[in-house]
């Protein structure tokens, strides 16, 4: 486990998948990442892929090619290459294996750098091949939620009426209906219930800048304007104490509809050589 900190804060990364598992208040004691196996994971990224592939498999000029649910870089190590006391830069590159399900050659950084109260959690794609990238990239951290899940609320910026959501059905897995639909509330703040999210997950239609968990203690404040939607998650059919804030550049396909990678609907896209950067900056209160 490898470990940055300041007078505020303690963060702790895996190099296993380069995944978020603490984080730490030093002045209260108060954990904010969950760490539970009623759900083995804190914090994983996804890439190349969110959600699940129709079939657990896509389509390269026709040919079939298997992807597991969210992609593959979360069960592969990534090498460090810079740690210093506020300052954690880890890599991986595709090899052999990965090349069998994504036959291309790229690059992914992830950084995570702590000022005062936050934490910046940066992430780098370059495009090794000699073809086009085509790609999703997710980031899923799971916040506890200590109490009464309906004693905490979130925010969302930029403020709207009606917040609009990608239908999921699950068949059993779950895949987008293609239709959008209405939350069942207006307005852009609302208070946390575990009904809503009876369907499964909800990744928001609109356009999220940030967003802010603000419990009766604590809170935490997200910044994913890097990133083209939110999804939010949490154990439907069990009542667990955690949330997941979950940046999306990418989307799970459609119910029975395999996809070619080239035309995959909100993928992001680089040519060869070319490099591009998302962030997500956490504010922990």
């Amino acid at each position: 486990m490898l470990e940055i900190k300041n007078q505020n804060l303690t963060v702790s990364i895996d190099s296993h998948g380069a995944e978020l598992t603490h984080v730490v208040n030093n002045k209260t004691g108060h954990e904010y990442i969950w760490n539970n196996m009623a759900w083995a994971k804190h914090a994983p990224i996804l890439f190349p892929a969110i959600g699940r592939s129709t079939d657990d498999e896509y389509l390269i000029n026709r040919k079939n090619y298997s992807m597991q649910q969210h992609g593959f870089v979360s069960d592969y190590d990534f090498e460090v290459i810079c740690h210093r006391d506020t300052e954690l830069i880890l890599s991986f590159k595709g090899n052999e294996e990965t090349l069998k399900s994504y036959p291309f050659a790229f690059e992914l950084k992830v950084s995570f750098i702590l000022n005062l109260n936050q934490l910046m959690v940066n992430f780098e794609v370059q495009n090794l091949s000699d073809n086009i990238l085509s790609y999703s990239l997710g980031f899923h951290p799971a916040f506890n939620v200590e109490g009464d899940f309906e004693d905490y609320s979130l925010s969302i910026d930029p403020e709207c009426e009606q917040l609009t959501k990608f239908e999921i059905v699950k068949n059993p897995f779950p895949y987008r209906s293609g239709l959008v639909k209405d939350l069942p509330f207006s307005g852009s703040t609302f208070d946390l219930n575990h009904h809503i999210f009876d369907e499964g997950l909800v990744i928001l239609a609109d356009k999220v800048d940030a967003v802010k968990l603000q419990g009766p203690s604590y809170a935490v404040g997200m910044d994913l304007s890097d990133f083209s939607h939110l999804c939010l998650w949490t154990k439907e059919d069990e009542e667990l104490p955690f949330i997941c804030l979950e940046p999306f550049f990418g989307l799970p396909d459609k119910i029975d509809e395999k996809q070619e990678l080239a035309n995959k609907e909100e993928n992001d896209r680089l040519v060869v050589g070319q490099v591009k950067k998302y962030q997500c900056k956490l504010t922990f209160e």
